[in-house]
């Protein structure tokens, strides 16, 4: 059933796409829609990022705030951001299906107003740890929102470029701030991080709400509307909308208990290779290398200051994700994470053979820059491939019935993964030593590119029912190739 289904809506959308009488879809207003979705993501990587204009151990901000604040206690400040994102990636995934993304997207403005408002006047440390718990709670729901909806606004031939929009976003939060913090104030500096959420629920107020999210609904006419403003007023809307009908006709026809759902081989395959993309993700090295991004800058270049080296490596992620948003509907999601995890992995091996004849009192002065190419390498190709790709899978993976709990649940595992790794890499490497947690983060990039090239589907260019068949084990050559 699920094949003539999608072979019905696949004849219906070329004969389309086929006549020239019927304008093509305008893209300008999908992309219009994809950045102000991702304005929460902006603000997400200014809580992210909100750590590293505090001083080592939080000097800047006890001097400036007057509140002594212990070594674990600054720990607890930068990592309760991941509990609180951990906390409500299930919950918003019920909310947005329940009222809808937009609503649910909008209503995220109220967290995190409160939050920067507790860290703006906070006189304890009490304070402080309120108010990084509930930005986490917004960015961490903006993971699971922003990528739902922009999967469900966009053509098939764009959505790519509009799911790497969140990291895109993301970076330049994070880069704003590396440029920001070293010259304004703490409290100023969460003043401006503040003004973000307020200008994004200014922007995105006007945007569109998903048409899926009425078709589900049963609302056609808000969904034939929705995709009016999303694709033109010249395009023909009723091909795809038929085809949405279909493929959301034959779900609810198919609608089973949560359990049984996710007990079809589709589902089970789609959650393995969301939830393998989000641990690869973050056991990668990732947060060590940008942890340590200052001393290896240093160990180069004594004379290195801190601020250039976080605002060498934010530049560097902002040029690489933007890259990503251009390449990945031409090359492909799955190309470019195997690259991405073979060139980490590379990197890694390098970088810890770096640390052993450091530690061993080789001179590596006539090998100063390898570390900084290393550490350059690394961030610009996690920033095309392993950073972007799985966020935007996740709105690619999961049929509709199951696609809020599935996508929740990935990223609720992979913000308790970065609260693991933002807490406890220090003590590892105390234990052991810097060159053997680069080498264990290179073997586990290693196992990440095995299980990309085994498990992860290529998913440019089709059509979300397209990977749905195909992920239950359909072959895809005998169906006409989606254009929309």
């Amino acid at each position: 059933m699920v094949e003539k289904n999608i072979g019905i809506s696949q004849q219906t959308l070329v004969s389309n796409a086929g006549d020239r009488n019927v304008a093509a879809a305008r893209k300008l207003p999908q992309y219009v829609a994809g950045i102000a979705a991702t304005l929460g993501a902006l603000a997400c990587g200014m809580v992210l990022a909100w750590t590293s204009a505090l001083g080592k151990n939080g000097v800047k901000l006890q001097s400036e705030y007057d509140i002594d604040i212990s070594v674990d206690e600054f720990s607890w400040i930068g990592s309760l951001v991941t509990l609180g994102a951990a906390a409500i990636c299930i919950p918003i995934g019920i909310l947005s299906d329940l009222i809808g993304r937009k609503t649910a997207m909008l209503m995220l403005v109220v967290p995190f107003s409160v939050g920067w408002l507790l860290i703006i006047f906070a006189n304890s440390v009490f304070m402080f740890y309120v108010g990084r718990f509930l930005t986490g709670v917004s960015g961490g729901a903006f993971c699971v929102t922003a990528p739902m909806y922009t999967a469900e606004i966009a053509e098939s031939q764009i959505r790519g470029t509009l799911g790497s929009y969140f990291q895109l976003m993301l970076t330049v939060g994070i880069l704003v701030t590396y440029l920001l913090g070293p010259h304004i104030s703490i409290k100023d500096l969460s003043v401006a991080s503040a003004a973000v959420p307020i200008l994004f629920f200014c922007v995105f107020f006007f945007m569109p709400e998903t048409p899926v999210y009425y078709l589900k609904k049963g609302d056609e006419d808000r969904a034939r509307a929705s995709l009016v403003r999303l694709r033109g007023p010249h395009y023909n809307c009723e091909p795809e909308l038929m085809a949405q009908q279909e493929v959301l006709a034959e779900a609810e026809r198919n609608k089973q208990p949560l359990l049984q759902a996710i007990n079809t081989k589709a589902a089970r395959k789609g959650l393995l290779v969301g939830f393998g993309l989000m641990l690869f993700q973050q056991l990668s090295g990732v947060n060590a290398i940008i942890f340590y991004s200052t001393q290896i800058f240093q160990k180069a270049d004594p004379t290195t200051q801190p601020d250039f080296a976080n605002a060498v490596l934010g530049v560097i992620q902002v040029g690489a994700v933007f890259l990503s948003t251009l390449i990945v509907d031409r090359l492909g999601r799955r190309i470019l994470l195997l690259l991405s995890m073979f060139m980490m992995c590379i990197s890694l091996v390098v970088l810890g053979y770096y640390f052993h004849l450091s530690s061993n009192g080789t001179d590596v002065s006539n090998i100063s820059w390898l570390p900084i190419l290393c550490t350059c390498s690394f961030i610009f190709i996690f920033s095309i491939g392993f950073g972007p790709i799985p966020w935007m899978m996740m709105g690619e993976l999961f049929s509709q019935n199951i696609k809020g709990i599935a996508s929740s649940s990935a990223c609720l595992f992979n913000w308790l993964m970065a609260f693991v790794v933002t807490k406890y890499y220090n003590p590892l490497e105390e234990a052991t030593n810097t060159q053997t947690c680069f080498w264990l983060f290179s073997g586990i990039c290693a196992l990440g590119t095995v299980f990309v090239f085994i498990m992860v589907p290529e998913t440019k260019g089709k059509s979300l029912e397209e990977i749905q068949f195909e992920l239950g084990g359909g072959v895809r050559s005998s169906m006409p190739k989606s254009r929309v």
